[in-house]
């Protein structure tokens, strides 16, 4: 048995170090699409094959349940009618240089909540037609796409235990919190605190650097908050 697998490791190693490598190069418009109620419940992502050869592109999509929770789980979707999103066409062949586009769309009534997906956008194998063995390098996105409820309403919530910062989503829809800053109690020495996008009802904790007083900014689409926790 040892042998066996050290003869097919020996063999691996050798395609490998006589392979050519052929990079298919693939660029996205975008890698966020933010469907908000008061726009068109669609949005192109444009993929353009920057690369030599010709590129098979597939763009599958999955819904993140629970997502920024304990409980979140990656699950395929299925029919529009059922998973809530469109995503079209899911299978293309680019030529060099050609751009084409993949259409997001927001199938049926929206929840209550968001509806967070992520859409695995990704070159495939075709054909290799070098004369030597080849490995193909390839590159893909994992985009993301948020349906936001019809009402959408943020908040969140601080709670502080010395130097533990715990923040809450208790609102309805994803909040993106940056340009965190905490200052010393002479108000000098200020750190640059890390960003999140908080998803509803997900939970977010970080040891800090003081027991000060935080500034944190919120953000769900043209809606901005100052915050103090």
């Amino acid at each position: 048995m040892i042998a066996r697998m050290l003869a097919a490791a020996l063999s691996m190693t050798a395609t490998i170090g006589l392979a050519a490598e052929a990079h298919a190069e693939m660029i996205l418009s975008q890698v966020i699409v933010d469907l908000w109620p008061d726009k068109p419940p669609r949005d192109d992502i444009e993929v353009w094959n920057d690369g030599e050869e010709r590129m098979y592109v597939s763009a599958e999509p999955f819904e993140i349940v629970a997502p920024g929770t304990p409980d979140e789980q990656r699950v395929a979707a299925g029919s529009p009618e059922e998973s809530g999103i469109l995503v079209s066409p899911q299978r293309l062949i680019l030529e060099p240089g050609e751009r084409r586009t993949i259409r997001i769309a927001a199938i049926g009534d929206r929840s209550a909540n968001d509806r967070v997906y992520r859409v695995a956008i990704k070159p495939v194998a075709g054909p290799v037609t070098a004369d030597a063995s080849a490995l193909k390098v390839f590159v893909g996105y994992d985009t993301l796409v948020i349906v936001r409820p019809e009402q959408a309403a943020g908040e969140v919530r601080g709670e502080r235990t010395g130097r533990t910062l715990r923040l809450t989503n208790a609102g309805n829809t994803a909040q993106e919190l940056f340009d965190g800053e905490q200052c010393d109690s002479g108000g000098g020495n200020c750190q640059p605190l890390p960003a999140k996008r908080l998803y509803p009802g997900a939970t977010w904790e970080q040891t800090l650097p003081f027991e000060t007083a935080v500034s944190y900014k919120s953000a769900a689409g043209s809606t901005l908050r100052e915050r103090q926790f």
